[in-house]
């Protein structure tokens, strides 16, 4: 995606024609040692995925409000003083959901399937952007109470509810969107994480995960006629947005590029 988005950049802007987009294998514990020999190489910037997102918020010399409210960092810009950390996680999925399903996260109430990490970046993307309510749905009672725990603060009134053991929750409105947050769906043999049965009334389906294309979550979404969307879309926008926090550039102007790339190399 990145590579597409520099080359295109570079036809009209001679200053990206030496930019190049590596990919690094680091070991949780080398994580300091590898971003210390990046800022020496000249490194301008960094994203990081799974398992550094967390582990990087004590690694950098600051944090831009989103990381902050996430707990989690996944772009990183190299500043005089040091790394200044970004999560661009949450502008992808707003980003995602208007482009591909038509719908604005302000005002809508929201089923969040999942209480990992992603699952909170999502929550507070969705709280960021004045959603009608949070139901957030896990199999894990521990890890809902935990994610619960951590957004009331930053839920200015809006209303957060469990669904899990031992829980029970008022009804969710029709017109609710579902966000699928877990890793249920990444192998073809993974079960749905809820029946979309279950909840009479939802307007819209967003699996975040993109490869396979079609989950199960959204195979049933299909079948009952729902609207929905893959996780293909948020993975550009993060990742647009990540190059804008690097080069300046507006994200909506690589994005069309790095969505093509992304669907090529996914042969979708």
């Amino acid at each position: 995606m990145h590579t597409a988005a520099l080359a295109e950049l570079a036809q009209t802007d001679a200053r990206f024609r030496d930019w190049r987009y590596f990919a690094f294998d680091v070991e949780p514990e080398r994580l300091p040692e590898a971003l210390d020999l990046m800022a020496r190489n000249g490194f301008r910037g960094v994203n990081l995925t799974v398992p550094h997102k967390i582990q990087a918020v004590g690694l950098v010399a600051g944090l831009d409000a989103g990381a902050r409210e996430a707990g989690a960092v996944n772009t990183l810009l190299r500043e005089a003083d040091g790394w200044r950390g970004y999560n661009t996680d949450g502008y992808g999925l707003s980003a995602a959901i208007t482009e591909d399903l038509g719908l604005g996260l302000s005002g809508t109430s929201v089923v969040l399937l999942g209480a990992g990490g992603a699952a909170r970046g999502a929550a507070v993307e969705c709280l960021r952007q004045g959603c009608a309510g949070i139901w957030v749905m896990n199999r894990t009672r521990a890890n809902l109470d935990t994610l619960l725990l951590h957004l009331a603060p930053i839920a200015r009134g809006i209303p957060l509810y469990g669904i899990g053991p031992g829980l029970h929750a008022p009804a969710i409105p029709p017109g609710a969107l579902v966000i699928n947050a877990s890793s249920a769906g990444l192998r073809t043999s993974d079960l749905p994480p809820v029946d979309l049965r279950l909840l009479p009334g939802i307007a819209a389906v967003f699996d975040m995960v993109y490869n396979p294309p079609e989950t199960r979550l959204l195979a049933q979404a299909r079948e009952l006629g729902i609207a929905r969307a893959n996780g293909l879309g948020m993975l550009v926008h993060q990742g647009a947005k990540s190059l804008e926090i690097w080069s300046g550039q507006p994200a909506s102007r690589t994005a069309p590029a790095m969505r093509t790339a992304a669907a090529k190399a996914l042969g979708s």
